[in-house]
């Protein structure tokens, strides 16, 4: 084993709630290797990460926790999954549901089917190796009660391109935004169905991609990273029909001007078993 295995502090007697993974055997594709990582993700689960790479972050679990809490889905759909995060944060929170990845770059597909095997959830869970953009990339006729996304936010040419493994297509729209999303999801939804997740800090780019797919923002909410500072990127959740943009919901606040985490931000950790 030559990467780094690490754990969150726990209290004594503490006992993280939700599905727990089996004990992993001598295979050790479920460890670390070189240059990678294995960390706690949502209660007992674990995530596998390159140290240099790609990493999860708050879109991430704010995305999965506006995405699940409406009804349980039987079937969801992460577009763009790369390593999993989104994907296994809805497996997590709904352990009778079957969750599809789609992701263009095998590096960090590998990554995620590893954590989802060391997880034992490879019997509900599956990554496909695709652009969302084209239809091929999803079995055909798969339709989800759930499709969730958490797209880069800047167009090409906006933001330097990161030289380190996986990070530029992450940030920047090497592979389309929140508009090619958006229309993967209509192409995939049940009736009735949700697309959720997030997009840039852009009230009128989020109103126009929902128009652009067929789709209309049932919801939304700015994310502020810390308490006086603007909006670092907009939760949201879309359904088919028409109609305009509703007024926001609260702002999520994530710390507060002191940097301390607040109480909200605390009942999402909860809700994905971080420990206290």
């Amino acid at each position: 084993m030559a990467g780094v295995v690490r754990g969150r502090l726990r209290p004594s007697g503490w006992v993280a709630p939700g599905p727990r993974p089996p004990r992993p055997g001598p295979d050790l594709s479920l460890w670390p290797g070189p240059g990678e990582d294995l960390g706690r993700l949502a209660g007992d689960w674990w995530i596998l990460q390159r140290r240099d790479g790609h990493r999860w972050s708050l879109d991430d679990l704010a995305s999965a926790w506006f995405a699940t809490r409406g009804s349980p889905p039987a079937r969801a759909c992460d577009l763009g999954c790369g390593i999993g995060t989104v994907l296994m944060l809805v497996a997590w929170r709904h352990p009778e549901a079957n969750v599809l990845g789609v992701e263009a770059q095998e590096s960090s597909a590998s990554l995620a089917r590893r954590s989802i095997a060391r997880n034992g959830a490879a019997g509900r869970c599956e990554v496909r190796v695709g652009d969302l953009r084209e239809p091929e990339s999803v079995p055909e006729g798969a339709t989800f009660d759930l499709v969730t996304g958490t797209p880069p936010y800047l167009p090409l040419g906006t933001g330097r391109a990161s030289e380190k493994p996986q990070r530029a297509p992450a940030r920047l729209e090497f592979r389309g935004g929140i508009e090619d999303y958006a229309r993967a999801a209509a192409r995939l939804l049940l009736p009735g169905g949700r697309f959720a997740g997030c997009a840039p800090a852009s009230r009128e780019r989020l109103d126009a991609a929902a128009r652009g797919a067929g789709l209309r923002v049932a919801r939304w909410r700015p994310v502020v990273p810390r308490e006086g500072k603007p909006p670092l990127f907009l939760l949201h959740e879309m359904s088919r029909g028409e109609g305009g943009l509703p007024a926001p919901e609260p702002p999520l606040v994530v710390r507060d001007r002191a940097g301390a985490r607040t109480a909200e931000m605390t009942e999402i950790r909860d809700a994905f078993g971080f420990p206290p």
